[in-house]
């Protein structure tokens, strides 16, 4: 279900809308029964439970930030309690240390290495257990991914991977070197709508593959024109 600003409340997960994978998050959420808006600008900050950060090109979302005025709004309402994740490009944004770059958002204590694998041609999908995410092994696409190449105190990892971390959290943020929105597992979404406080309507035991998704699923959003 996709909101409109104006309804928008503290059960409401927002997905930055200037550059990435904003329509697969939003069809994610929208499987998983959770209110969800697009964020374009930065009055469409307020009232939300969390910030979804998807996955693009750090240096284009960070300009963007800046030019939109998002940047600091999202400072602003992160100290109010909102609960962020990135993916990909999104958790080079919130790290408070990037390998041979300034930092932008460094709203979580990793050290992170970006394009750590190569180019575009190296990316590649792969399968992993998490526990505190879900019971059975999940899919995981990589694109361009980044390493997580430390953690700080009070930082913790929730995937090692062939050596590096591909996904760790604070209480507040959440990041991912992965993108779990072009795959059929919701358990990352539904895992981040409970770190926000809300409850998805999938029920614990639910299966968390969605049987119903395909990689062209996500078009639906561009022809009902949201």
């Amino acid at each position: 279900m996709v909101t409109s600003v104006r309804g928008a409340a503290k059960h409401t997960i927002g997905v930055l809308d200037l550059q990435g994978d904003v329509a697969e998050h939003l069809d994610h959420l929208e499987r998983l029964g959770i209110a969800a808006i697009r964020v374009k600008e930065s009055s469409d900050l307020a009232h939300l439970a969390g910030l979804i950060i998807p996955g693009g090109e750090s240096t284009c979302l960070a300009r963007l930030l800046d030019i939109f005025g998002i940047k600091d709004c999202i400072l602003h309402e992160f100290q109010r309690g909102l609960k962020l994740w990135g993916t990909c490009a999104g958790a080079i944004l919130l790290a408070g240390k990037v390998v041979g770059e300034e930092t932008f958002l460094p709203l979580i204590d990793i050290e992170i290495q970006r394009n750590a694998f190569g180019s575009q041609l190296d990316s590649f999908v792969s399968e992993a257990l998490i526990p505190p995410v879900a019971q059975d092994p999940m899919p995981l696409t990589f694109i361009r991914a980044p390493k997580i190449t430390r953690v700080g105190e009070g930082v913790d990892v929730l995937l090692r991977h062939d050596g590096y971390i591909a996904a760790a959290e604070s209480p507040d943020v959440l990041v991912t070197v992965f993108h779990p929105e072009l795959t059929p597992s919701l358990a990352f979404h539904r895992y981040f709508a409970l770190k926000c406080g809300l409850t998805p309507s999938m029920e614990e035991e639910f299966p968390l593959i969605d049987s119903m998704w395909n990689s062209r699923s996500w078009t639906r959003y561009t022809r009902l024109g949201f």
